[in-house]
């Protein structure tokens, strides 16, 4: 008997491009390694992912590859010829594709992670010569995967009725959040936050960024004092809406300050007086999710997860609606009842999520998945999850 051989698919990670999917890898490894000590974890990178991405942990082993994930054509080919490969050297048990895509042919159990299916609910929002990729790769790494993780049940009905998967083929993993938001709950009473709005959010058309920048200019006619500062990753509608500050007179009013470290983001969230989130498609919405946990008053769209996920902790509005945008963000700015309720709901919901969770239900996945190749007599794999255990009541909110 032996351990499990775990793969981890990361090649597309570009630290500080890829947005979104570079917290939920890095998180979810880390977890991993609190729960799991004894299975063992290979992660195949690329040559921009620095050695900090595998824990430090006996059981975990970085397996530099030679591409750069960069040059998006060299990463797919070698993700579909090399990483087969390589997979196969180290004897892999079940290999996690944690960012959509996997290698079409490798003779491993696979898991592959859907965060969304953005290209199929809004096909408008990509570059013309982005989609075929898209279409392609993910569609057949939907349909070679053994089992599917989804992060959201909105995610999961998406693969349903797109790519016409069975359930039993995919499994829910809600995202988690850190304890550090927690900490900054806690520490925020303790000094007053400073006026201005914070979004974290990729710089992307569904994000409904050029919207806000319309509705806050409108805010600001009453409100001067406040400032906005959106920061993520420099997206396919930063020089529109780098223009379109410009035009409405809020070149000084409105920062955005690309990807930044988290530590740096950590502060943002424990001075902002507000958070804002207009996005008009997600696939689960982690910046929601750690607003709340950070006890800061949130307003964000009633789109699906986020309706779900925030329940009566966040102040929802329409995303087609100005009059709503600018009522909720009147609201999250003025009403000391609605932002001292909130302050004190947010924190109560998040606790419902969290990486460990995460990890532990991951795990469970990929045992799952491992298991019809390890069934012949005399080769059982000798760890199972011995936390399996649902932790909090995460697990059981429908996303």
């Amino acid at each position: 008997m032996r351990p499990l051989r775990i793969g981890v698919n990361a090649l597309y990670l570009i630290p500080g491009g890829v947005g979104g999917t570079e917290i939920y890898l890095r998180h979810l490894l880390a977890a991993l390694a609190e729960i799991d000590r004894t299975n063992q974890y290979y992660v195949f990178t690329n040559l921009e992912t620095g050695a900090d991405l595998a824990p430090k942990q006996a059981n975990f082993t970085t397996v530099r590859q030679r591409v750069n994930a960069a040059f998006r054509p060299a990463r797919i080919i070698w993700e579909q010829t090399v990483l087969p490969l390589s997979v196969a050297t180290r004897d892999i048990d079940v290999l996690l594709n944690p960012g959509f895509t996997a290698p079409l042919i490798c003779g491993r159990p696979q898991v592959t992670v859907f965060h969304d299916l953005q290209h199929k609910r809004h096909p408008e929002y990509f570059r013309w010569f982005d989609l075929p990729f898209w279409r392609t790769l993910l569609f057949w790494s939907a349909q070679l995967a053994t089992l599917l993780i989804a992060v959201s049940e909105a995610t999961r009905a998406d693969l349903e009725n797109y790519y016409r998967l069975p359930r039993e083929k995919i499994r829910v993993v809600p995202e988690g959040v850190t304890p550090r938001f927690s900490e900054i709950a806690r520490a925020r009473p303790a000094s007053p936050p400073e006026p201005f709005l914070l979004t974290a959010s990729t710089l992307h058309p569904h994000k409904n960024l050029d919207r806000l920048l319309r509705v806050f200019t409108e805010f600001r006619r009453t409100r001067p004092e406040y400032r906005l500062v959106i920061t993520g990753v420099r997206g396919f509608d930063t020089e529109k809406l780098e223009q379109l500050r410009v035009a409405l007179g809020l070149a000084e009013a409105v920062e955005f300050t690309g990807w930044i470290d988290r530590d740096k983001l950590f502060t943002l969230f424990e001075r902002a007086w507000a958070f804002v989130y207009p996005s008009n498609f997600e696939g689960f919405g982690l910046p929601v999710l750690e607003a709340l946990a950070a006890g800061v008053p949130t307003a964000c769209t009633e789109i699906e997860p986020l309706a779900s996920m925030a329940g009566e902790a966040a102040l929802l509005f329409d995303p087609s609606s100005d009059a709503e945008m600018l009522e909720a963000l009147v609201r999250i700015t003025s009403d000391e009842a609605l932002r001292t309720k909130l302050t004190a709901a947010g924190p109560e919901r998040a606790a419902l999520f969290s990486w460990t969770t995460t990890a532990r239900l991951t795990l469970d996945v990929l045992l799952e998945a491992a298991r019809p190749s390890r069934s012949s007599p005399g080769d059982e794999v000798s760890i199972v999850n011995k936390n399996q255990r649902p932790g909090k009541n995460g697990v059981r909110i429908k996303m």
